[in-house]
C-alpha cells in the first residue's frame, strides 16, 4: 500500500491583515488562498525550471532577432509550436525564401545563427526590412513579423506593417541623463496621446511632445504623465488598443531613441512617466500582428471560443501557457528597463477578470460575483505575476488597473492574497457626471447621491479619480465642456462676447465638477490633455467614416494661451487646483468627513486632510446664502485658499480672496465649532486653517 502525501497549503503571509480590513472576505478566504497558492506555485516553477524570475523576464534580450556583440553573428530565436518550418529573409538576402532555415527543439523553439559577412560586419544592417517566413501546418508559406520586433514601419502606400531590423550604431543610442523619480504617493496624472499633441492636422511626434507638451504639463502642476498608444498598432484609429507589436514603440511618432529622450526629459522635469499597457487582448491582424503566428488559431491565444473577444474583435491571451507568460512578463520588464518607464496603467483589467469580459454584466457588489465561477482566475494570477515582476525588479514602479467591477483585493498587496495593484481607476464617476448632464436638470441634482458616488470605494484600496478621460472625449460622446457650453463653445468663449446664461453656467459647473471629483473621489487625480481648459472639440482619428481627416485628431493648446478667450480661465483653475493640492496634500489624507448634504440648499460641505481643509460647494442654480453656518472640527482662523468665484478664474468676485473667518464655539452639523460664510450660487470655496484663535 502506497502512502499518499498531502500537498501543503500555501497561505498568504499577511492574510490576517486583509481579513481585518474587510471581515466580509472571511467566507472567501479559501478561494483567496487557492489563488495565492497558484501564484506561488508558478513562481516556484520559474525558479526551478527557468532559472528564476530575473532570467525568465530577460527573454527579450535573446528572443527575437539580435546581433551577438561578441561575434557579430545574427542570432534568431522564436516560439512557434505549430509551424512546420521557419526561415528568415529580407533586404539582406534579396528576399530569398529558404536560404536561412531555423532548427526546432522539442518545445517548439526555433533557432538560427547567421555568421557575419566577410568584412566582419553583421549580415543584417540597421534599418533593413526583415520578415519571418513560416510554413504553416497546412504547408503554406506565410510572412510574419517577429513578435519581439523593436521597430516596425508601415510600408509606403500599404496598410500593413513590416519588421525593421533595429540595431543603431552606438553613437545613435540614446544615453539617459536623469535619475528616475521615486514612487509618488499623490499622483496628479496628465493622460496624453503623443500623436494628437499638436494643433496641426497631422500625427505629432515624440519630439514635439518633449519640446512643447512637457513644459505645459509641469506648468499646470501635474507630477505624472500617462502615455497612451505607444505600443505599436497598425490601425491609428484604435487609439492604441489593437496592439500588433508589443515590443515596438510606435514608429508613426518617431524612433525608440526619441521616445527615450522624451521620458528622460520628463524625469529631469520631476515627472513620473506611466505607459498605457495593453495586455488584456491582442489585435487579430495576422500579417502585421501576432495572431496565427505559427499558422494555428492558438499559439499566443486560447485555441477556442475563449480566445476571441467578440466586442473588441480581438484575441485573448492564454496567460498560463509558459511561453505566453514569458512573452508578456518580459514585455513588462522591457518597457521598464529599456525605456525607463515608471510603471503602467493596465488596460482592460475588468475584461480580463471575468469570463464574460464584463459584457452585459451588471455588478451588484455581492462577493459571490468576485469569488465564484464567473471570475477568470488565470487572468487574476497573471496580474499577480505582472505586479510581482514590476515590484520585485523595480520597487519604485507604479501600477494602475482600469477596472470597473470593484473586484475586492485587486489593489491590496500580493502578500495579503491581493492582486498587487497600487490603484484602480474610479471608472463609475465619469458616468455619473455625464448622466446628470444628459438626463437631469440642474434643479434635480442630488448632492447626497453625487457625494455618495465619489466616496463609494473600497476602504484601503486606492482610486484614481477623474471626471472625464479620453473615453468621454472620443467622437460619439461629449466632454463635460461640450455638454455644458453646447454650440456656444464656438461662439461665446471670447471675453469680448456676451456672457450668456449658458456660458455663465458652463464656467461655474466645469470648475465645480472637476474640483469636487478631485477633492472627494480618490487618492489620485487624472485629466486627459485638453480637458483642463474645456477643449471645444471631440477626438476623432482619421478613418474611412471621416474621409481620413486629422481635423479632430489634435489638441488646440493655443486656445488656452489666447488672452482674449475664456479657456484661459479654466486653464488657470486647473493650475489652481493642482497648486492647492500640492500645498495641502489632500490626496494622501485619511480623514475625510462630510458634514453637510443639504438637498434644498444644494450645499455640500466636507473636510479633508490635516490642515483643517474645508470644501464648501453651493450647486444651487440661483440662491446665494449670506451668513451660511459651516461646521468644522477645529477652532481657529480660516482663510480662502481657492475660490471658483474669483475673477482670476472668470468668477463674479462676490467673495474676497483675502477674507478670513473666525470659528465660534457653536456646534453645527455634528461638528464642535462653526462660523458663517457667504456662499454664492454655483461656487466652491476652499478654506484652510491658519492657526488657533488668540
Amino acid at each position: 500500500m502506497t502512502e499518499t502525501s498531502s500537498v501543503k497549503e500555501i497561505v498568504p503571509p499577511q492574510l490576517d491583515n486583509l481579513l481585518k480590513l474587510d471581515p466580509y472576505l472571511e467566507p472567501y478566504q479559501g478561494e483567496i488562498k487557492r489563488r495565492y497558492n497558484v501564484f506561488k506555485t508558478i513562481l516556484n516553477q520559474l525558479d526551478t525550471e527557468e532559472g528564476g524570475l530575473d532570467k525568465f523576464t530577460s527573454a527579450y534580450t535573446h528572443y527575437g532577432i539580435h546581433v551577438d556583440c561578441r561575434t557579430n553573428e545574427i542570432k534568431a530565436k522564436e516560439w512557434a509550436p505549430g509551424a512546420r518550418a521557419m526561415y528568415l529573409r529580407g533586404d539582406f538576402n534579396n528576399w530569398q525564401e529558404r536560404q536561412y532555415p531555423f532548427t526546432r527543439d522539442e518545445w517548439g523553439i526555433w533557432r538560427l545563427t547567421i555568421p557575419p559577412l566577410a568584412d566582419g560586419t553583421p549580415a543584417i544592417k540597421h534599418g533593413q526590412i526583415i520578415k519571418l517566413l513560416i510554413e504553416t501546418p497546412g504547408g503554406q508559406l506565410e510572412d510574419r513579423i517577429c513578435p519581439w520586433s523593436r521597430y516596425v514601419q508601415r510600408a509606403e502606400k500599404a496598410n500593413t506593417y513590416h519588421g525593421v531590423f533595429y540595431n543603431p550604431p552606438a553613437e545613435q543610442v540614446y544615453k539617459f541623463k536623469h535619475e528616475q523619480q521615486k514612487k509618488k504617493e499623490r499622483l496628479k496624472i496628465y493622460e496624453s496621446h503623443v500623436g494628437i499633441s499638436s494643433w496641426k492636422g497631422e500625427v505629432a511626434t515624440y519630439e514635439n511632445f518633449r519640446l512643447n507638451v512637457l513644459p505645459r504639463v509641469v506648468r499646470q502642476g501635474y507630477n505624472t504623465i500617462q502615455l497612451m498608444a505607444v505600443m505599436e498598432h497598425a490601425y491609428y484609429a484604435s487609439f492604441g488598443y489593437q496592439v500588433t507589436s508589443f515590443f515596438a514603440a510606435s514608429s508613426r511618432f518617431g524612433t525608440p531613441e526619441e521616445l527615450k529622450a522624451l521620458i528622460d526629459e520628463a524625469h529631469g522635469l520631476g515627472l513620473t512617466v506611466l505607459l498605457d499597457l495593453v495586455h488584456s487582448h491582442g489585435c487579430k491582424n495576422v500579417y502585421d500582428g501576432i495572431n496565427m503566428f505559427d499558422g494555428t488559431n492558438g499559439c499566443f491565444f486560447h485555441d477556442n471560443s475563449r480566445g476571441y473577444h467578440d466586442l473588441w474583435d480581438s484575441r485573448c491571451f492564454n496567460y498560463m501557457q509558459r511561453e505566453v507568460m514569458r512573452f508578456l512578463l518580459s514585455n513588462i520588464r522591457y518597457w521598464l528597463e529599456e525605456f525607463k518607464f515608471d510603471g503602467f496603467r493596465f488596460d482592460g483589467v475588468s475584461s480580463m477578470l471575468y469570463h464574460s469580459h464584463g459584457i452585459g454584466h451588471s455588478f451588484s457588489g455581492t462577493y459571490n460575483e468576485y469569488f465564484g465561477l464567473a471570475t477568470d482566475t488565470e487572468s487574476f494570477n497573471y496580474l499577480q505575476l505582472a505586479n510581482h515582476v514590476s515590484q520585485t525588479l523595480y520597487p519604485e514602479s507604479i501600477t494602475i488597473a482600469e477596472e470597473v467591477s470593484g473586484m475586492p483585493t485587486l489593489c491590496r498587496p500580493i502578500a495579503e492574497g491581493g492582486g498587487g495593484f497600487d490603484y484602480r481607476l474610479a471608472m463609475a464617476i465619469p458616468d455619473v457626471w455625464i448622466k446628470l448632464l444628459k438626463e437631469k436638470s440642474d434643479e434635480d441634482w442630488q448632492v447626497g447621491d453625487i457625494s455618495w458616488t465619489l466616496v463609494n470605494r473600497r476602504w484601503s484600496e486606492k482610486n484614481i479619480a477623474y471626471s472625464e478621460s479620453h473615453d468621454q472625449a472620443l467622437v460619439g460622446d461629449k466632454t463635460i465642456a461640450h455638454w455644458l457650453f453646447d454650440t456656444q463653445i464656438y461662439t461665446h468663449m471670447s471675453v469680448l462676447s456676451e456672457r450668456t446664461p449658458v456660458v455663465e453656467r458652463g464656467l461655474a459647473l466645469h470648475k465645480m465638477i472637476r474640483l469636487l471629483t478631485y477633492a472627494l473621489g480618490g487618492e489620485g487625480w487624472l485629466n486627459f490633455e485638453g480637458n483642463e481648459f474645456g477643449h471645444p472639440e471631440w477626438l476623432d482619428f482619421p478613418r474611412a467614416g471621416n474621409n481620413d481627416s486629422y481635423h479632430y485628431a489634435r489638441r488646440l493648446f493655443y486656445l488656452s494661451d489666447d488672452e482674449t478667450l475664456r479657456y484661459k480661465y479654466l486653464n488657470a483653475w486647473d493650475q489652481g487646483m493642482n497648486a492647492c493640492e500640492e500645498q495641502y496634500k489632500w490626496l494622501a489624507a485619511k480623514n475625510t468627513y462630510i458634514s453637510r448634504r443639504h438637498e434644498g440648499d444644494k450645499v455640500l460641505v466636507f473636510e479633508r486632510g490635516d490642515h483643517g481643509l474645508l470644501f464648501i460647494f453651493n450647486f444651487h442654480t440661483h440662491k446665494s446664502f449670506p451668513d451660511y453656518r459651516i461646521g468644522c472640527a477645529r477652532c481657529g482662523k480660516y482663510k480662502v485658499v481657492l475660490n471658483s468665484d474669483s475673477k482670476t478664474y472668470d468668477g463674479l468676485g462676490r467673495v474676497s480672496d483675502t477674507q478670513v473667518f473666525l470659528t465660534e464655539d457653536t456646534k453645527w452639523d455634528e461638528r464642535p465649532f462653526s462660523f458663517k460664510v457667504y456662499t454664492p450660487c454655483r461656487t466652491v470655496l476652499v478654506l484652510a486653517l491658519t492657526g488657533d484663535v488668540k
